[in-house]
């Protein structure tokens, strides 16, 4: 029989590193002090969360996995001020704490906090369990993968309720990791020019990104052909396959010498060194993807002297999630930020399975597990 203090949910698993994810029934405790219990609508199938399930992200297991969520607020915890019953909210995967000096400075992705919660609530706890009693962590400080999750206020941002949830949840990562790269990271100046390796669900948001800042010419670059025309369908104006012979020089030469902004969205430290040699001078790159542990960049010292170069990192596009979802949305709204098109195909949390299956074999820009459906 179920605890009273707790909810059963189902919810997508991973048990062991390089094993398919299962689905599971667990409990989910109902919120304590400042926390939140949502029940979620829609996940958005990440890269990260794969990641996690393969060892890119070292990951203990059992982890309930999903960290792009959207949902409703079902439950309140003792002194949650900020969230009313019945409000409209999304995920976000860094915690925010508000006072350490990364929050104070305004780049709470970076809050010192984020980095306790990688698997549990910034208390180091967690609110879920099997039925065998045994706790599961949680990935990023979410777990909503799952028909219900409760999570810490400060993982969590409250929406206006007009946007659908099934594509209101794409904001809570891929969207804002990408357009943000460009926006916020990269600050991507009109009239500029672009370049975007990788058009999976972050790259094709970076590609928007750019479009959404007015660059005038943003090249996309991957393996596959059929992403590359999605690319076009977001923003980019020019496409070249990844396996053009001589990649960099062939899109220095596309670009008339080099782009003043790079983005790799793929992470691979190889991919990396092509963005940065893309680069005209006085251009920018930015990391994006996230690489394996033991991955690594080689580029020439002496460029970043005598071309003032740049290669730097943008984790989370560099978010401010309590502003920067809200402003995601309005964009959608005014019909400049495509979420519609990002949503390949919706599944049912019994088909999260075949959801990480084709999010592996690269067949979706976005999967988007649906709740109660």
């Amino acid at each position: 029989m179920t605890d009273t203090k707790y909810q059963r949910a189902k919810a997508v698993i991973s048990r062991a590193a390089g094993a398919p994810v299962v689905v599971e029934e667990i409990e989910v405790e109902f919120p304590r002090r400042g926390e939140v219990m949502i029940r979620m609508a829609a996940c958005g199938v990440c890269h990260s969360d794969l990641s996690a399930t393969n060892g890119t992200i070292p990951m203990p297991a059992p982890l309930v996995l999903g960290h792009e969520g959207a949902g409703v607020v079902v439950a309140l915890g003792e002194g949650v001020t900020g969230f009313a019953l019945g409000d409209h909210v999304l995920s976000s995967f860094v915690s925010m704490c508000g006072k350490c000096r990364y929050c104070q400075t305004g780049r709470p992705q970076l809050c010192d906090q984020a980095a306790k919660a990688a698997i549990s609530l910034p208390d180091g706890s967690v609110r879920t369990r099997g039925l065998d009693g045994q706790p599961l962590h949680v990935f990023s400080g979410c777990g909503v993968m799952a028909e219900y999750a409760t999570m810490h206020v400060d993982n969590v941002v409250r929406i206006d309720a007009d946007v659908p949830l099934d594509r209101a949840c794409l904001v809570g990562c891929g969207v804002m990791t990408g357009v943000g790269a460009a926006v916020n990271t990269a600050k991507v100046e009109a009239g500029s020019i672009a370049v975007v390796f990788g058009c999976g669900g972050v790259g094709l948001n970076a590609i928007q990104g750019c479009r959404i800042a007015g660059a005038a010419m943003i090249v996309a670059v991957d393996m596959s052909d059929a992403k590359l025309e999605l690319a076009r369908e977001f923003g980019a104006t020019h496409t070249l396959n990844a396996a053009t012979p001589d990649l960099v020089k062939a899109v220095r030469k596309l670009t008339g010498g080099g782009a003043d902004y790079a983005f790799e969205c793929v992470g691979k430290g190889d991919i990396v060194a092509q963005a940065y040699g893309v680069l005209a001078k006085g251009g920018k790159a930015m990391a994006v993807g996230v690489a394996a542990p033991k991955d690594s960049t080689t580029i020439r010292t002496g460029s970043l002297t005598f071309d003032e170069k740049t290669l730097t990192g943008s984790y989370f596009g560099s978010a401010r999630p309590r502003q920067d979802f809200p402003r995601l949305l309005a964009l959608y709204r005014d019909k400049r930020l495509k979420l519609d098109e990002l949503v390949t195909r919706r599944y049912r949390i019994e088909e999260a399975p075949q959801a990480f299956a084709d999010l592996a074999e690269g067949r979706n820009a976005r999967g988007v597990i649906v709740f109660g459906e």
